[in-house]
Parts: structure tokens; sequence; C-alpha cells
């Protein structure tokens, strides 16, 4: 029997979040120009991404992302805007939630081994004795 959750919702609760600053590129999937990478608060898991843009990207787009991760290769995967929400302040800002799209089984692993590896040192500077 399926369940009546929508798969976005059980999705979320599949992967460990964190909130991380990392430089990060946004761009449609089409530019063929890699754009540059910007520092920016990101919420991140192993199965998508939200932060704040300065686009009103658009529901179903597909954009490539660039993620930065200390000590790795760059990241890069597509996304799928799942909604774009607008805030109030500043004004032409947009909270953009997206979930990784034909994400490799590898690059999987290596979100899950980053945000590890960043929940273990912030466990240890924050709650050692």
């Amino acid at each position: 029997m399926p369940s009546d959750t929508p798969p976005v919702a059980r999705e979320r609760r599949d992967y460990y979040r964190i909130n991380v600053s990392l430089p990060i590129c946004l761009q449609p999937e089409t530019d063929t120009v890699e754009g540059q990478c910007t520092e920016k608060s990101v919420n991140l898991s192993a199965g998508g991404i939200g932060l704040v843009v300065n686009h009103p990207y658009q529901a179903n787009e597909i954009l490539s992302c660039t993620l930065l991760l200390p000590d790795l290769a760059p990241f890069k995967s597509s996304v799928e805007v799942l909604r774009v929400d607008p805030i109030h302040y500043p004004p032409g800002t947009y909270r953009l939630h997206a979930r990784f799209v034909r994400l490799t089984r590898e690059n999987r692993e290596l979100l899950v081994r980053y945000i590890l590896q960043f929940q273990r040192e912030h466990l240890a500077k924050h709650y050692s004795v």
C-alpha cells in the first residue's frame, strides 16, 4: 500500500540536515560557462539544499549546483527546485528549497561523509569536556 506522505516529506526525514556556510554556485543547467561560487549559509542534507538566493527560480526548474566542501574536490550535482518563498527583508531575496537529482551513489556518500564529519567536529567543539 503506497504511503499518503508526499515523497519530498518522506525524503526530508531520510537524511540528517546541517546548517553550514559554504561557497556555492547555482545556475541554470543550460548555462555552459561555470559561474562563480559565493559563500552562503546552506541547509544541507544528502537529499537536498535550502538557501537564500537573489533570483526567483521556478518550481521544477533544474539547476546546476557546485559546492566547495572543505578539503574535498568540488561537489557538482543537479538540483530540482521544489519551491521558492519570497523573503520580506532584504527585498528581492527568496528562500530556495531544492532536492538533488541524478545524484550518483558516490556523490551521495560523499555528502553523507561530509555531514557526519561536520557533525562530529561540531559536537567535539561545543559539547566535549
